[in-house]
């Protein structure tokens, strides 16, 4: 085995670990990850969606908010992601909004599955168009929403994201 798959199993494992101790504490499902950055780990999370009361504390959440807040940015460019399970959609969309370089991960969403944890009609969902969609997604435009926008546009003391 390589260094680098080394040092990969190494936070793998650790990501693991974290989704162990936590699941039996009672915290939430068996979910951990950590964002990792020049070797160091920056951001750790586990599922906390029970214990918390929100449905979108999953792991890989949890450890990008720690992240950001330990580095004082909102971007988390030039780290990595280590999860014991493929990200969910929210997952993936927060991942891909905080500049993560790359995911690395454990089990797969067919393991998650056979666990309780079927991602697959969010996967399929996301991926209709809006009227084929099970859960409505209804617009209604407004010149208020459209004046927002451009008023950003404009907005000369922005920080772009």
């Amino acid at each position: 085995m390589n260094p680098q798959d080394e040092i990969h199993q190494h936070f793998l494992r650790a990501a693991v670990a974290l989704a162990k101790e936590h699941m039996q504490a009672g915290a939430g499902g068996p979910f951990g990850a950590l964002v990792v950055r020049d070797g160091k780990i920056i951001g750790e999370g586990w599922n906390r969606v029970t214990s918390h009361n929100d449905p979108t504390a999953h792991a890989e959440v949890s450890a990008i908010r720690a992240a950001c807040e330990q580095v004082s940015d909102f971007s988390l460019a030039g780290s990595v992601i280590y999860t014991s399970c493929e990200p969910c959609p929210m997952c993936l969309g927060a991942i891909w909004w905080s500049r993560i370089d790359a995911i690395y991960f454990a089990s797969t969403r067919d393991d998650a599955a056979r666990a309780g944890f079927d991602d697959a009609a969010l996967y399929r969902e996301v991926s209709l168009a809006l009227p084929e969609r099970q859960l409505p997604l209804l617009r209604y435009a407004l010149p208020e929403a459209e004046d927002l926008m451009s008023a950003w546009l404009q907005k000369d003391d922005k920080i772009p994201y």
